[in-house]
């Protein structure tokens, strides 16, 4: 179906469309072989009929494949905000406990002076 190199979601889509496109081109020579002015040849109709129903089948599976994994696709998943964001709050915490500390000592050391 696909070569392992395509990787990319838009790089799948973009070989259904030209499978499309050469679906509609099978579609239109069965079209021109039965308006044959002899008559359509049957070995020719059975062939092209079996790769039209083989390639709507591929793309059809192609496509389900896609819409799946547009589905399951997490953008946030991998995203490091709401720990950063929990980390600088934890940082300010510990600033504030710090300055508090800070702040208790000055007043243990001024009455230690006072005795």
């Amino acid at each position: 179906m696909d070569s392992p190199t395509q990787n990319t979601s838009l790089q799948r889509l973009q070989n259904v469309e030209k499978r499309i496109v050469r679906v509609l081109e099978v579609a239109g020579g069965v079209m021109d072989e039965l308006a044959n002015p002899t008559g359509p040849r049957k070995e020719f109709i059975n062939n092209h009929c079996r790769e039209f129903m083989k390639m709507i089948k591929d793309i059809q599976m192609t496509l389900r494949d896609e819409i799946k994994s547009a589905c399951e696709y997490r953008p946030f998943e991998k995203c490091d905000y709401s720990s950063r964001i929990s980390n600088e709050i934890c940082c300010k915490k510990l600033e504030y406990v710090l300055s508090q500390l800070d702040a208790m000592k000055q007043t243990i050391d001024e009455y230690q002076a006072t005795i």
